[in-house]
């Protein structure tokens, strides 16, 4: 069937387009893995690249005929992988990026079934085997490819517009007075997980000027910052605050 012949295409299409933006910018892509917070902060990096790669030796294997039938099991581990973590973020109620194809979609009911069907497609593809190149397969694979991606389109989460851009004055209940003359205000949240994998960061800013992390709702732990919170902080601003966004 042209269907089922097809879907190595359309998978192989998927993982290029995914790694071509995510070659784009690997630092951002190992960002968004970091926040998924499954493995320890020093192994998104090395995991970032490795993901990387296989996405396109994965696709390699795919295009060559007598590959076709391993580059699909590596893809459909890999969009396992995927999907065992985002499911794992959706459960703790986390806001990451996904990362997915190199962009910033937050992880949401949108990518999770779009990384099911194309989980589908790569089993197809194993079930189907080595096939000979057709030129009908080529947009029968554009159409199927079309409707895996089509849910991450249509189910996508909205970011929210957390705070004011950098630079806006702002007035912030309950701060204490800084200490000096240059103070860094971290608007943070218990679920994000790159908030988290920033901490140390933070930190790290510490020692050159004082930081303080900013947040709309408590539970958010500052290892050792300061932590001021205040539930009007995403829309106080003013034009006569002394305090700034950074």
């Amino acid at each position: 069937m042209i269907v089922a012949e097809s879907a190595y295409l359309a998978v192989a299409a998927a993982l290029l387009i995914a790694a071509v933006g995510k070659l784009r910018d690997v630092h951002g892509f190992a960002r968004s893995v970091a926040g998924y917070q499954v493995l320890p902060a020093g192994l998104a990096g090395p995991a970032a690249v490795g993901l990387l790669v296989a996405e396109l030796v994965a696709a390699g294997l795919l295009l060559a005929p007598g590959g076709r039938r391993w580059g699909a099991v590596v893809a459909g581990v890999l969009f396992t992988t995927f999907l065992a973590a985002m499911a794992s973020v959706m459960r703790r109620r986390m806001a990451v990026d996904c990362g997915c194809f190199g962009g910033h979609d937050p992880v949401g009911a949108g990518t999770l079934l779009r990384t099911g069907l194309l989980l589908v497609l790569a089993v197809t593809a194993v079930l189907t085997g080595p096939v000979a190149f057709a030129p009908l397969q080529l947009p029968v694979a554009a159409v199927l490819l079309g409707l895996a991606l089509l849910p991450g389109r249509l189910l996508r989460v909205e970011k929210v517009g957390y705070g004011p851009r950098s630079g806006t004055r702002f007035a912030l209940t309950g701060a204490p007075e800084p200490a000096g003359d240059r103070v860094m205000y971290a608007l943070v949240s218990p679920a994000c997980g790159l908030c988290k994998t920033m901490l140390p960061e933070f930190a790290a800013t510490a020692a050159r000027l004082e930081v303080v992390l900013v947040s709309a709702v408590d539970g958010y732990g500052g290892a050792g910052l300061p932590v001021v919170v205040d539930p009007e902080v995403f829309t106080a601003t003013t034009s006569r605050g002394r305090r700034t966004w950074w």
